[in-house]
């Protein structure tokens, strides 16, 4: 698992206190303490009433929502990972439209991920909150501490004390002070960073979707080797045949008619023959472009500068604002790279075609030898990858790289293309 506010640390320790980084982070915790509390409350009171509400039968009913309270807590917890995490968790948990409530909890209580958020929320109310509580503690005093001269300023003629028995009447007095709050600011970035980045890593190992948690909604696309090879030549075959019956030989017979048409105004027209010259080089041009085309159907950004800038190209063109994060510290395998950038293209087609998304975000970064690719919509999901041929043909393209494509889209969003290819041999 990556977690970005610690891939941030690693990569420039010293620019990271001068990014945006410390704030994000510290946003992160303040509105996660603040959550936690509110959790813990939340949770103490209904333990509370459901353990003396239990003689009656009603108390049951309370424990069962304690059960599924890590579900709200769970997708406001999603949201809130956007602070410091490019990319949206998926929502493990199918939508059940039209379901009563008793029907939502039975549902719930047989589901894996219920039981993980769950957990995530006793985690959350009682280890997160209190490490966050000690943070804000070092935060604020750090803040106080860093104010010390404005404070003896602004409160004088009376002093101020930062030790017992040592008297500040004068703001210089207090420099001292300031520069231990500028130490603990200092500390509280690095603090801040190393709380945040847990805090996501135990989110993203509870609150991510897993294979069980899938099912008929997870549909993993390998194919043999063989099938991809037969698929792309096919593609080939039928390539050159529409081009020579079609495209082509409608462009060389508008060619011959210009031709024609030139020759019977070159005497009579001189103006208009000029024209007619023109576009028949206009054709001819085509023409060679279209031929061009098919023989190498690559983009040549990906050829020169790889797949970020491939990626970022098709991004600005596609209808559907789309969020780029590709971390990679190397170009990658050609057919790795052209994998990828496919997979790419076909995910964002389809998102604008038919998710209803106004969002997307695309993200990639190198994992344990492997290019990991991410391709999220919040769109209203739903998607059936066997419907069409086109996830097909990106999951044989990725089967012969040894890889797999992963598609997860419940009703209701979102919907997410996992792609996962060695990059080395």
């Amino acid at each position: 698992m990556s977690v970005a506010v610690w891939a941030a640390v690693r990569r420039r320790p010293s620019a990271f206190l001068w990014s945006r980084w410390p704030l994000r982070a510290w946003a992160f915790l303040l509105t996660g303490t603040v959550q936690g509390v509110v959790s813990l409350l939340v949770l103490a009171t209904l333990l509370f009433l459901g353990v003396g509400l239990s003689v009656v039968g009603i108390g049951l009913l309370v424990l069962a929502g304690v059960a599924v309270l890590g579900v709200p807590l769970a997708a406001l917890e999603r949201r809130r990972l956007l602070l410091v995490e490019p990319v949206r968790l998926p929502d493990p948990h199918g939508s059940l439209p039209g379901a009563g409530a008793a029907a939502w909890l039975r549902t719930r209580l047989r589901e894996r991920a219920t039981w993980r958020e769950l957990a995530y929320l006793l985690l959350h109310a009682v280890l997160f909150t209190a490490s966050g509580l000690g943070f804000v503690a070092l935060l604020g005093l750090s803040l106080m501490l860093l104010a010390t001269p404005l404070i003896v300023w602004a409160i004088s003629p009376d002093t101020v004390m930062l030790i017992p028995g040592q008297r500040i009447s004068e703001p210089l007095a207090a420099l001292p002070g300031t520069a231990a709050g500028a130490v603990g600011l200092l500390l509280s970035a690095y603090a801040g960073c190393l709380l945040a980045g847990a805090q996501v890593w135990t989110a993203q190992s509870l609150l991510a979707v897993r294979d069980e948690d899938l099912g008929s909604r997870v549909v993993e696309l390998t194919r043999s080797r063989a099938r991809l090879v037969d698929a792309f030549e096919a593609e080939r075959r039928r390539i050159e045949r529409d081009l020579h019956d079609g495209a082509q030989q409608q462009l060389l017979a508008l060619s011959m008619t210009l031709g024609l048409a030139e020759l019977e105004l070159r005497g009579q027209h001189p103006g208009a023959a000029e024209l007619v010259t023109r576009a028949r080089g206009e054709a001819g041009q085509a023409l060679e472009q279209l031929r061009t085309l098919v023989r190498g159907i690559h983009p040549q950004v990906l050829t020169d500068h790889g797949l970020p800038a491939a990626v970022a190209e098709v991004a600005l063109r596609n209808p559907v604002p789309v969020t780029v994060d590709i971390d990679l510290p190397h170009r990658l395998p050609g057919p790795v790279e052209t994998a990828a950038y496919f997979t790419v293209t076909e995910a964002l087609a389809n998102a604008a075609k038919h998710s209803g998304a106004d969002e997307v975000a695309v993200a990639a970064s190198l994992q344990g030898g492997k290019l990991v690719l991410l391709v999220t919509d919040n769109g209203r999901g739903g998607a059936d990858p066997a419907a069409g041929a086109g996830l097909q043909g990106l999951a044989d393209r990725v089967a012969i790289l040894r890889g797999r494509l992963i598609v997860t889209s419940p009703v209701g969003g979102p919907t997410q293309l996992r792609v996962e290819v060695p990059c080395s041999g």
